[in-house]
């Protein structure tokens, strides 16, 4: 989870009062974030430093705060100040609203068509009249540093850029060009440099900026905005211009946050202004700008206003396990931000209606509202209950007494990941991919990973093939899922629990994994039958490309092929690295039910 580094004197005073380290834990135990570290900023850079010196008593008490990934809004001492003083009832929710005024006196960012190829959504807005210290000053950037390495995912998804708003003169535009058309002076420089040039600065000689560069660096056109007299606000998502860098004199901040994910943005522009709108003259109010596209769509920006979501009293109650009523439960969520009245449906049923306010974008679906009053009442509250007996489904009984059955019969035990790579699944087994068969990742992080598997069989023969050197025979076998893709399904796949077995040694052991075969259906209660008899189950030969021809079997269990077994194929075996011959088994256990 993110942490959040918040000077503690600073903190108390924006709370109102002083807390011991054991009430301040509690307090944050209560709200659902953690106080993670008591240190102070020169204990940290002693520690960065790998030094040993003792702590001077006039060091300033830094709290290392730990806050939910997706509670952007408690990513600065404002936020969280703010959150913990409405959920003790000192404040009240806010009410942040856009300033009203008319389109004309709006400022304007004009978006040309180039942009669609590199970065194609911008949003904006105006913070007027803001007054800031060295404090919120520092938290104003440190914000902006932790939502791009949160919610932006390092810049990739949206970039922040803050400008000093009197330094511009508007419209402003936002372009793609050829980076040897892009001259400014960046932030914390005193030349020009060409954004191609720059780029190369910024490789050699920052190591900051230089994690960024692979963003845009090998399109042919870089994201550059201008103001009315051509002068440039910033390169994103690298750097801002120099010309228009905040300072602690700034009263008049423009804000704008380019994007390959419009939502993502908006979110990001929602939680910078309703953050740092609290230090504006008009408190929680938010200038708009509209973003005009080139095909003549226009949007203002931000859009701050709250919705609504209706949630059934009874989901809340039967959730957590405890009989609200629904005063108490709206009381509970004006403590975390949410607005909350009662209201009841033509069905006389119970509902809460919960306004939920444009800095809370972590509240999506009921469930969210359900763990904010859990949170609010104190999991520590909720009492204890003896949960009923519960049974094991008849699947995993089912394969417990296989898994012991097999393990008896010889075979050692393996779990192999269900994830495997794409040749894996289909190549190194002889097989084709006809696009119906098998689930694959998208954007696998690994190669390793590629694709859900639809056999258990690469598993088996990569721990083989991993330890060949071990005495032989080798005797393994697995109960696991595989997937195949089943249109009939929501999720638009299926799992199926397999059982698979695996005999490696000097000769195939053929007849050892038939013999297992025999013995399964024999513990199953499943007899031998006659061609094409359904009362059992019997065997017949097979094609499959992993087994050699002639040396392989299906298991027709009432009429169904319920699985297959032979000896696996030399060029398999070659695939996987396994130099000894093998028989190997699976059988689809869910047939047995």
């Amino acid at each position: 989870m993110p942490t959040v580094n918040v000077v503690r004197d600073r903190l108390f005073a924006a709370l109102g009062r002083t807390y011991t380290q054991e009430e301040f834990e509690d307090l944050c135990f209560s709200f659902g974030i953690e106080l993670d570290d008591v240190t102070t900023d020169e204990a940290i850079s002693r520690k960065e430093r790998h030094e040993e010196e003792k702590a001077n008593e006039n060091e300033e008490i830094i709290y290392k705060i730990e806050v939910p990934a997706n509670r952007y809004d408690l990513l600065c001492l404002e936020g969280l100040a703010q959150a913990l003083r409405i959920f003790n009832k000192q404040d009240k929710t806010p009410t942040y609203t856009v300033a009203n005024i008319s389109k004309e006196s709006m400022h304007k960012m004009q978006v040309k068509p180039e942009t669609s190829s590199i970065r194609p959504y911008i949003v904006c807005a105006v913070l007027r009249d803001i007054t800031f210290d060295e404090a919120s000053y520092n938290s104003f950037i440190d914000l902006q540093d932790k939502l791009h390495q949160n919610i932006c995912r390092r810049r990739t998804l949206v970039a922040i850029g803050t400008h000093d708003l009197d330094t511009l003169q508007g419209p402003f535009t936002y372009e793609a060009l050829p980076p040897q058309d892009i001259n400014f002076i960046p932030l914390k420089q005193v030349k020009k440099y060409r954004a191609d040039e720059l780029m190369e600065f910024y490789r050699e000689h920052d190591l900051k900026l230089k994690k960024f560069l692979h963003i845009i660096e090998n399109s042919p056109v870089f994201p550059v905005l201008y103001d009315s007299n051509r002068t440039v606000l910033s390169l994103p998502p690298i750097i801002n211009g120099a010309h228009s860098a905040i300072t602690l004199k700034t009263k008049n901040v423009f804000i704008e946050c380019t994007a390959t994910d419009l939502t993502k943005a908006k979110i990001v522009l929602n939680t910078m202004v309703t953050t740092f709108s609290a230090y504006c003259k008009r408190k929680f109010e938010v200038e708009p700008v509209e973003v005009i596209y080139s095909d003549g769509k226009a949007y203002v920006y931000p859009d701050l206003s709250s919705y609504n979501m209706e949630v059934p009293l009874s989901y809340i109650t039967g959730s957590i396990g405890v009989s609200f009523k629904a005063e108490e439960v709206t009381s509970l969520l004006n403590r975390m931000q949410l607005q909350a009245e009662q209201s009841v449906s033509g069905a006389d049923q119970c509902n809460i209606n919960v306004s939920i306010p444009p800095s809370r974008s972590d509240v999506l679906h009921p469930c969210d509202v359900m763990e904010d009053v859990a949170i609010a009442y104190g999991y520590n509250n909720i009492p204890k209950r003896k949960l009923p007996s519960l049974k094991p489904l008849a699947l995993n009984q089912l394969e417990d007494l296989i898994r012991v059955e097999v393990a008896m019969n010889g075979f050692t035990e393996v779990l192999t990941w269900i994830l495997c790579s794409y040749r894996e699944n289909f190549s190194m087994l002889n097989k084709k991919d006809d696009g119906s068969t098998a689930v694959i990742v998208g954007n696998p992080r690994s190669s390793d990973f590629e694709a859900v598997r639809t056999s258990l069989m690469p598993g088996a023969l990569k721990i083989v093939g991993h330890n060949k050197d071990h005495p032989k025979p080798i005797k393994i076998f697995e109960v696991g899922d595989v997937v195949h893709l089943d249109e009939s399904k929501d999720v638009g796949a299926a799992n199926r629990r397999l059982l698979a077995a695996l005999y490696c040694g000097t000769n195939s052991g053929f007849e050892l994994i038939h013999s297992l075969v025999d013995r399964v259906m024999e513990v199953m209660g499943t007899p031998f039958v006659p061609v094409g008899d359904n009362t059992g189950y019997y065997i017949q030969c097979s094609d499959a490309p992993e087994f050699l021809q002639g040396r392989q079997a299906s298991i027709i269990y009432k009429g169904k092929c319920i699985g297959i077994f032979g000896i696996v194929h030399p060029e398999v075996l070659n695939n996987f690295d396994v130099p000894d011959p093998c028989s190997f088994l699976e059988l689809d256990i869910e047939s047995f039910l």
